[in-house]
């Protein structure tokens, strides 16, 4: 029997063949069962059970550009009074039950009642770390936002909240918000899963947030390939004012490097973009790869040295920190 598309009934398209999605032109990323095994094997680092936070309240709505780290994926980008979170997730576990997944080593740096009214969710792909249904289902009792999503991850939200207001497409989809706000789905080089069968039946996605007061990146999760995708990106979009990148769970090299940036890769995707901000997330929170807890930030710092840029222009974020950019 042929398989079949759970989350998509889609025609083909360059990265998609009917059934499965893929990142044309990318090393494959899919993992053999020996890869699996071989990774476990391997000596790994152990991490702090818990590191304390010092989390904050952010104001109601902001004129500016202002970005404050929760955790993780999770940020909340305020923009010219717009209120939007990427990959929500206030879980203590980052997996298909409660007590299943990797634990938080650190709390959330907003703590969900203090969170300000949300307008939209921007939902990168379906891993547990990034697609939290309960996260989910709480911000819609509370604010019902908009959810922009690559294609078959609206099948897995609507699921566990059926009336979610949820709007998808593939790469090059784009979606006018109020106000002139848009929203662009962008390019990543990465995969999906929820579970054994269904790896890469959902796209993986990157975002380009456009307000009033800038233009705002979100990676999602990627790695860096060739970079190609991100130098078009800069060439379609211009200059982002802000560029949210990944900078953690990169270890080992040999297994990760077609899935997920390390450091010094960050900065590439920086400089590809020409972005006059960037802010490293997806590290310190949740416990998926071998690099030492501390270790991102590190790189990231002897990376940009290594490029004679500024410590300042890319930051590592840290829960409840948060980064104002002056735009032009």
């Amino acid at each position: 029997m042929s398989k079949r598309n759970r989350y998509v009934t889609s025609p083909p398209a360059e990265n998609f063949d009917g059934v499965l999605f893929a990142n044309p032109g990318h090393p494959g990323t899919d993992r053999s069962v020996g890869d699996l095994f071989r990774w476990q094997r391997e000596r790994r680092v152990p991490w702090p059970k818990r590191i304390e936070v010092e989390g904050t309240v952010p104001e109601r709505r902001v004129c500016g550009l202002r970005a404050t780290m929760v955790g993780h994926a999770t940020v909340l980008i305020q923009s010219a009074g717009l209120n939007v979170l990427t990959d929500p997730v206030w879980s203590e576990r980052a997996g298909p039950r409660g007590y299943i997944g990797r634990r938080r080593t650190t709390a959330p740096g907003i703590a969900f009642a203090n969170l300000p009214p949300i307008d939209v969710i921007l939902l990168s792909h379906n891993h547990y770390d990034h697609l939290d249904l309960p996260s989910l289902k709480r911000l819609h009792e509370r604010y019902a936002p908009i959810i922009i999503t690559p294609l078959g991850n609206e099948t897995i939200v609507r699921r566990a909240v059926p009336d979610a207001k949820v709007v998808t497409g593939n790469w090059g989809s784009s979606f006018d918000l109020a106000n002139g706000v848009t929203v662009d789905i962008v390019p990543a080089n990465h995969w999906s899963a929820r579970g054994l069968r269904d790896r890469r039946m959902a796209l993986w996605s990157g975002f380009m947030l456009r307000t009033r007061a800038g233009l705002i990146y979100f990676a999602g999760d990627t790695a860096y390939g060739t970079g190609a995708i991100f130098r078009d990106m800069r060439a379609a979009y211009g200059r982002p004012d802000l560029a949210l990148i990944p900078i953690g769970a990169y270890a080992p090299r040999w297994f990760m490097a077609p899935q997920h940036v390390d450091p010094a890769e960050a900065v590439l995707i920086m400089r590809s973009l020409e972005a006059r901000k960037a802010a490293g997330i997806h590290w310190g929170t949740f416990r998926l790869t071998d690099e030492p807890w501390d270790e991102p930030p590190r790189l990231l710092a002897r990376a940009l040295t290594s490029h004679g840029m500024s410590p300042a222009c890319f930051e590592a974020l840290w829960p409840g920190q948060a980064v104002n950019v002056a735009t032009e």
